[in-house]
């Protein structure tokens, strides 16, 4: 190598100096101080919902501030993910879509979904983007288009039948000019259903049942073959992809009726699985059933979420409503390992007539929030549920429109919650922390080494993401239901996240739907 000396070595020194300079003021080294936004559900396609922002850290993070609120409606459920694409963010409740400063909390548009059909269940956990436009369902089974800048609605597509329970929840993926959306309504015994839309026009390009029939594969682990018509197996949060191999991964529910197995004998494929499917086709590529025949309810209601960790093996992760963080070998598909993220007793049992005792219960394990992932620490987190329940088996009386349980969930009076932090690698347990109330919120890893959480009582936290240490906390008057994101607009990091709920079939009401931003003083 040649090394310079004298006037040259100063005059090229000078000039490195000046290069990475100019690399830091765009970001390329240094502190990223460019803008970045939240721009799906979980932040990336993948699921990882990591955030590269370090400007706030466990150093500052005390020091964290309120900048602003706003409440977008009075009561009713606020389970949304905010989402934060060219300096808007977008929330949504049961029938409206907002777009909100995220620097101030100014309103800027507002657009409420018109419907003569009646809400199944008054829920809607927030928007997918693409190229200018907004996309999601509705309780009535509608799936819709807006416009990003205005909100005026620019399709609809009537894709469920809200009288046989049929409903959208989960917030849409968008990829590839295609709209992935599926059916909820599991506990209504619907049948379940992912499809892809054209994003332009909101033509059907193809569909995949979740409960098969007839002579698609699957159909024969369904023995009556009169309970596929009310088999469940919706979908009722969001969904991961893999832009490299082109796969989208379903999380699927619980079948029903919920509470008796005996009515629908069989493996009832593809309920409480993973099932990947070609993006562009619908084609089945593989599956994954975490439960068969299950008779207390332990689906899956999360995402799933995929990486590579250090040993160069990619991994996918999934967590249920039996409170088990599993993953996968995305190459053998052959588990690795299953550890429990919050109380787990008997949770291989069935329901009896005379009920059996289960943690978690129906309400509990890890709900529409799955884990997420810090590739700096090869580092899982997962928010979970620790409520039991005693599942009394019942006989199946179908009402279209009615819940469909075949039996009657009891359950226990205490609830709480966990936030746990695994090794992502061999699920080693790296830290625990319990909180007084469920953990249904989105959990969100920082580079700057936090994680960001909250749980039903209004309680938001700041933890240290190597020790779990608790660093910050702020009481909140509504319980926090949906997502916690973090973006940055004119080199300012923010956090903001959801609080305010009602959900009187689970966890009960507290506060009024209300987004709240938090920042580090000027």
């Amino acid at each position: 190598m040649h090394v310079r000396s004298g006037k040259g070595a100063l005059l090229l020194g000078a000039a490195l100096s000046m290069l990475l300079c100019s690399f830091s003021r765009s970001g390329i080294a240094g502190e990223d101080s460019s803008d970045r936004g939240w721009p799906t559900y979980n932040n990336d396609l993948l699921g990882q919902r990591f955030s590269p922002l370090k400007q706030i850290n466990k150093a500052n993070v005390a020091n964290l501030k309120q900048v602003c609120s706003i409440k977008v409606q009075a009561g009713g459920s606020f389970q949304t993910s905010p989402i934060i694409v060219s300096n808007t963010m977008y929330v949504t409740t049961a029938r409206d879509t907002i777009a909100i400063d995220p620097t101030t909390c100014a309103e800027k548009w507002r657009h409420t979904f018109r419907s003569a059909d009646e809400d199944v269940f008054p829920n809607n956990r927030g928007v997918a983007y693409a190229n200018g436009r907004l996309f999601r369902g509705s309780p009535t089974g509608a799936l819709f288009s807006l416009d990003a800048a205005t909100g005026k609605q620019l399709w609809v597509e009537q894709i469920g039948n809200p009288g046989l329970g049929e409903f959208v929840s989960a917030a849409p993926v968008a990829w590839g000019g295609l709209i992935f959306i599926a059916i909820a309504g599991s506990d209504w015994g619907a049948r379940g259903r992912v499809m892809a839309y054209e994003a332009e026009t909101g033509r059907e390009v193809w569909r995949f049942d979740t409960i098969p029939t007839d002579k698609q594969f699957g159909a024969d682990t369904w023995k009556n073959k009169k309970s596929v018509l009310t088999g469940g197996g919706g979908v009722w949060s969001t969904m991961s992809l893999d832009v490299v191999t082109g796969e989208l991964l379903v999380p699927v529910g619980n079948p029903a009726p919920d509470l008796n197995a005996e009515y629908r004998p069989g493996d009832n494929l593809f309920t409480d699985s993973i099932v990947s499917l070609d993006a562009r086709t619908g084609k089945l590529l593989w599956y994954h059933q975490h439960k068969k025949n299950d008779s207390i309810d332990h689906d899956i209601g999360a995402a799933p979420v995929m990486f590579r960790d250090p040993n160069i093996r990619d991994i996918l992760v999934y967590a249920g409503k039996d409170g088990q963080l599993t993953a996968l070998d995305r190459a053998s598909k052959e588990k690795i390992y299953s550890t429990a993220v919050t109380t787990v007793d008997n949770i291989d049992a069935v329901a009896t007539e005379a009920g059996v005792h289960v943690c978690p219960g129906l309400n509990g394990g890890v709900e529409w929030n799955g884990p997420s992932y810090d590739p700096k620490l090869n580092a899982l987190f997962v928010g979970a549920v620790d409520w039991c329940s005693t599942f009394k088996k019942g006989a199946p009386k179908y009402i279209q429109g009615e819940l469909f349980f075949g039996g009657d969930p009891i359950m226990d009076k205490e609830a709480t919650g966990w936030v746990t932090a695994l090794d992502a690698s061999t699920g080693a347990i790296k830290w625990k922390y319990k909180t007084e109330k469920p953990v249904v919120s989105g959990i969100t890893p920082t580079a700057g080494d936090l994680v960001f959480a909250g749980d039903t009582s209004g309680r938001f936290f700041a933890f240290d993401s190597g020790t779990g240490k608790p660093l910050y906390h702020l009481d909140t008057p509504g319980m926090i239901a949906g997502g916690v994101v973090t973006y940055s607009i004119s080199g300012k990091q923010y956090v903001a996240f959801t609080s305010g709920n009602v959900s009187r079939l689970t966890f009960g009401e507290l506060g009024d739907p209300t987004v709240i931003i938090l920042a580090l003083p000027n």
